[in-house]
């Protein structure tokens, strides 16, 4: 392991422009849930009947009651581990150009990167289904539930549910990044997620070195990675971080 972290990192110092793709494994650290896999989110609640946008416009209140108010309470309560200081410290190394997410949790930004494409979207800002108005996550009111607008619509987080599609300019500027890297570091994500599973393999096709970080092999593993670091997200970033400041 000490080999490849090593390796890894000196990709990683040699880069002019890297990017990263970030999943739900990168925040179970930070006591986030996966929602994919054992224990996951998925497990206890049905994605069809809590997260499909047809379902959350049917019966807001059965949404954000049973799951919704859930998610956030657990979103609100997290803060980034060692994994989104890693990243944001190699930002401001100037290698690190931009990360993708697919989280909805805000912690790289709470963690102090600045350029993050949240390419499922956000909790920590709402939006009214009726008039479009737009809330912080403390600024609406959850004592009644669902949380209503001034003008009477319900508001809902500024993530995309399943059924909607991934807005256009997010997936054209990942797509984007994806192509211009020399180097994506690829963090806690299971690789099965379309369109956001096709990010890395964008990069590799586009000569770029990619850098897997997972608990568990994904489907990248053999197919598209260069390198396979395994274990915990945040104890292998810290430790690329270190090695990369020390060849610097």
């Amino acid at each position: 392991m000490e080999t490849s972290i090593e390796k890894a990192a000196s990709v990683i110092a040699a880069a002019g422009n890297a990017a990263a793709l970030t999943g739900a494994g990168i925040s179970v650290e930070s006591g986030i849930p996966p929602f994919r896999g054992r224990g996951g989110v998925w497990e206890k609640f049905d994605p069809a009947e809590y997260a499909h946008i047809d379902s959350f416009l049917n019966d807001p209140e059965k949404v954000w009651r049973e799951f919704l108010i859930l998610l956030k309470d657990t979103l609100d309560r997290a803060v980034p581990n060692e994994a989104h200081k890693g990243l944001a410290q190699l930002e401001h190394a100037g290698i690190l150009r931009t990360i993708i997410t697919q989280n909805v949790d805000g912690l790289h930004q709470m963690a102090g990167s600045s350029d993050v494409i949240e390419f499922h979207g956000t909790f920590a800002s709402y939006r009214c289904i009726n008039c479009s108005a737009c809330r912080t996550s403390g600024q609406i009111d959850t004592c009644r539930l669902p949380p209503r607008c001034d003008c009477g619509g319900v508001f809902r987080p500024e993530c995309v549910f399943f059924g909607e599609i991934i807005p256009p300019y997010l997936l054209w500027r990942s797509q984007q990044v994806s192509s211009e890297c020399d180097a994506m570091i690829v963090v806690g994500t299971s690789a099965v997620v379309h369109p956001a599973a096709m990010i890395p393999v964008i990069a590799k096709e586009s000569g770029a070195t990619i850098i897997e970080i997972n608990a568990e092999k994904t489907s990248l593993t053999d197919q598209v990675s260069d390198y396979f670091l395994q274990g915990k997200a945040g104890e292998i970033v810290s430790g690329l971080v270190k090695e990369v400041e020390r060849i610097r």
